[in-house]
């Protein structure tokens, strides 16, 4: 089981769901966040703190299917799997998460 950003995140980047996170294991990629799978321990915690419902866990699938569009939830498995986890991307703090352009801030 593995937690993962999935395609409501891209070009928005709320940013809640790293506040939480006891082992800091979210990451900031050009369009989306990430979960790094090998530092994630599965506790749930960043889930509810998405206001889009972004995270979801692997196993499971997304709790909206309907808004992967663009690409399907194992293509975002596999982006969370793939992406490059250097310690410069890595955000514990929503102040350092640059948003998106679809940020808006009547969710944040």
């Amino acid at each position: 089981m593995a937690y993962v950003v999935g395609e409501p995140c891209v070009d928005c980047k709320y940013g809640d769901c790293v506040t939480d996170c006891p082992v800091d294991c979210f990451y900031q990629g050009d369009k989306m966040l990430y979960i790094n799978p090998d530092e994630c321990i599965d506790c749930g915690q960043c889930l509810p703190l998405c206001p889009v419902e972004a995270i979801f866990v692997d196993d499971d699938g997304p709790p909206n299917p309907e808004a992967y569009v663009e690409h399907d939830a194992d293509w975002y498995i596999e982006a969370n799997r793939d992406f490059d986890y250097a310690d410069d991307k890595r955000v514990t703090e929503k102040e350092a998460v640059v948003h998106g352009p679809k940020w808006d801030e009547s969710k944040a």
